[in-house]
C-alpha cells in the first residue's frame, strides 16, 4: 500500500515539473524570437507555429507533447 502512495506522489510531482517546465521554454522561444535570429523565413514561420502548438497542449494539459514541440522550436533556435 506505502509503495501505491509513493508511486502516485511521484506521478503527480512529475507531472506538476513538466506543467512548470513549458512556460519557460516557451519565455525561451520568445526571447530568442525578440532578438531577430537569422533563420529563413520558412524557419521562422516553422518556430512559431511549433510555439503556439506548444502552448496550446499546454493549456490543454498535454504537458509532455507541449514540451516536445516546444523543444523542436528551440532545436531550430538552436537554444
Amino acid at each position: 500500500m506505502r509503495k501505491i502512495f509513493i508511486l502516485l506522489g511521484t506521478l503527480i510531482i512529475s507531472t506538476s515539473a513538466l506543467a512548470f517546465h513549458c512556460p519557460a521554454d516557451m519565455k525561451k522561444i520568445d526571447a530568442a524570437l525578440a532578438t531577430s535570429p537569422k533563420l529563413t523565413s520558412e524557419q521562422l514561420s516553422e518556430v512559431k507555429k511549433l510555439r503556439a502548438e506548444g502552448e496550446t497542449l499546454h493549456k490543454a494539459g498535454k504537458h509532455q507533447d507541449s514540451v516536445d514541440m516546444l523543444g523542436k522550436a528551440m532545436k531550430i533556435l538552436a537554444i
